[in-house]
């Protein structure tokens, strides 16, 4: 514990750090996929996708996740956090966004395998969700209303 306190500034800025590493992924992803979505299936540019998909997700989006979770609990054990309201809505929200990961996680699979059924509109919609959870993570985050 002494060891959070101790260094508190910097854990956190590794975690904004991670949250903004990750949150380029999820806003980043969807657009891919909108792409990807309007593209034969075969074709040099949908096959250019599947790598730049499989990357962005393994090797920026899944470890700056990961990073997030591990940072954000060092934060919330510091004393009287998670008495606070607004961090009971932040975490159901972040919920929400491991759970949009996964899907993102899933339709890339979808696409590797040339099986995707989701049309571009429905890409451009998903790519709109992580944009409305994370303005109301860093209203709560910034604010703390309750």
């Amino acid at each position: 514990m002494e060891f959070i306190q101790d260094h508190y500034l910097t854990i956190k800025a590794l975690h904004l750090i991670s949250v903004i590493s990750w949150m380029a992924g999820l806003l980043y992803l969807p657009r891919l996929y909108v792409y990807h979505a309007g593209r034969e299936v075969g074709s040099e540019s949908s096959e250019m996708l599947k790598v730049m998909e499989y990357k962005l997700l393994r090797y920026i989006m899944t470890p700056a996740m990961i990073a997030t979770l591990v940072f954000g609990l060092l934060l919330m054990s510091i004393p009287g956090i998670a008495a606070q309201g607004w961090i009971h809505v932040k975490m159901a929200l972040l919920l929400l966004l491991f759970g949009f990961h996964g899907a993102c996680s899933k339709w890339r699979k979808d696409f590797a395998a040339d099986r995707n059924h989701k049309t571009v509109t429905f890409f451009r919609y998903a790519n709109e969700f992580p944009t409305l959870i994370m303005v109301v993570i860093v209203l709560l985050a910034v604010v703390k209303p309750f």
